[in-house]
């Protein structure tokens, strides 16, 4: 059999994301999957089931992470690996991640159907709380499979009412007895969107990213002073949120202090008591900074805190600062990187050199093994939103490449 020339079956992946689609849909076409909820449960189980399908050999660790293993020719070499995650954001798209897990089991489902078998095992990864949305921060199972997070200080994390991860985990059946850790591993893909306009702007079907930008995320809170609107002149008050409202403001304006090369934004914000005629005793807000350079972002950072310092000093309102995740840059290997650019060629799609500015389990895995990504369009470069949208023709075409890379690694002696 002519393996260079085997292709996946467009219509039944399309069919796998459509059915993983009404798991968790939201009104305007999205899904709302959050990680170790019901509907992430509900998707989990069906993924297992589709696996079952294929005879594969199932393990899931102590963090939720669920590994399928397809064997090779001789399973004592270091299997390939691919995968992304299931969960999504609250009012998410229906790509993001997903099409990373449903694309590499398209591509074991072809090796199945044609009864290929490969040198080395192969191993399909869903990774547990990815997107961090619920369970902050992101990258949760993979930081604690390649070692990067210790277990209980996972456990212990908290969503926003108050449910421990541990007991979440537990609570949906996907807490495994094999415990998590690294094993080795020949090679690493993600399949992605790419969550961004370069591909659609320059007219590319497959992007092979250099790598990952660093992701610093910080948890600010902060303390005023509560009483009645209406009586408490306006010299004198000590408004949390107003000193959160500058810091925000300041923040914004962080890219363009630094020259550039940076992105920096505030996407969760919480004001208590959240009442309209009581001054904000309290704020909590979250920092996201990003950028290629890892040291142009903590020189950024020591510069907006100095601004943090400064607002909270002169309104009045205590600060406290949680550096909650510090990821840094990812180059990923050269070789398969150059590999997919290759593949993309010959398999006639047309490609691009790019970079990732979205986090993705990749970053943890670059660390444990070689690693590459696989990107294709977002429409509109709109991802973590309902209105995320990427073109069927696409994903056949990242899937495609996807298949002929995990083959060309998987055959390797």
């Amino acid at each position: 059999m002519d393996l260079k020339g085997l292709r996946i079956n467009s219509k039944r992946l399309r069919n796998s994301l459509e059915e993983m689609a009404t798991i968790g849909a939201t009104p305007n076409g999205g899904v709302q999957r959050l990680a170790l909820s019901d509907e992430d449960k509900k998707a989990r189980d069906l993924f297992v089931k589709w696996l079952k399908e294929l005879d594969m050999g199932i393990t899931i660790d102590d963090m939720g992470n669920i590994f399928g293993n397809r064997p090779g020719r001789n399973d004592s070499l270091s299997p390939v690996m691919s995968g992304s995650h299931i969960d999504s954001q609250p009012k998410g798209g229906r790509f993001d991640g997903i099409l990373g897990v449903m694309g590499t089991l398209e591509a074991l489902r072809t090796l199945h159907e044609n009864k290929v078998v490969t040198e080395r095992p192969i191993i399909i990864a869903d990774w547990t709380n990815e997107e961090g949305s619920r369970f902050a921060p992101a990258m949760l199972g993979s930081g604690v499979w390649s070692g990067t997070l210790d277990r209980d200080w996972v456990y212990d994390r908290t969503d926003n009412n108050d449910k421990r991860f541990e007991d979440e985990l537990t609570r949906i059946g996907y807490k495994g007895s094999e415990p998590s850790g690294k094993w080795p591993v020949h090679a690493y893909y993600e399949y992605h969107i790419e969550q961004g306009p370069v591909l659609e702007k320059e007219g590319k079907i497959i992007g092979a990213p250099k790598g990952i930008l660093c992701l610093h995320w910080y948890d600010v809170y902060l303390e005023g002073e509560a009483n009645q609107v209406g009586p408490t002149p306006m010299e004198g008050r000590h408004d949390a949120l107003c000193a959160a409202a500058e810091m925000i403001l300041k923040m914004n304006e962080l890219p363009q202090r630094m020259g550039g090369d940076l992105v920096a934004t505030v996407g969760e914000i919480q004001n208590y008591p959240n009442s309209r005629n009581i001054i904000p005793d309290k704020v909590h807000f979250t920092v996201d900074i990003r950028s290629w350079d890892d040291s142009h972002v903590l020189k950024a950072w020591e510069l907006l805190r100095r601004d943090f310092d400064e607002i909270a000093g002169r309104r009045g309102c205590p600060i406290r600062i949680e550096e909650t995740w510090q990821v840094r840059h990812a180059s990923f290997d050269e070789r398969l990187v150059k590999g997919i650019l290759g593949i993309a060629k010959e398999t006639g799609y047309s490609s691009l050199y790019m970079v990732s500015g979205a986090g993705h389990d990749a970053s943890y895995m670059n660390r444990i093994c070689p690693t590459a990504m696989i990107f294709v369009p977002s429409i509109g470069g709109r991802s973590h939103v309902e209105v995320e949208n990427t073109r069927w023709e696409d994903c056949e075409a990242g899937a495609n490449v996807l298949l002929q890379a995990i083959l060309q690694s998987a055959n390797e002696k």
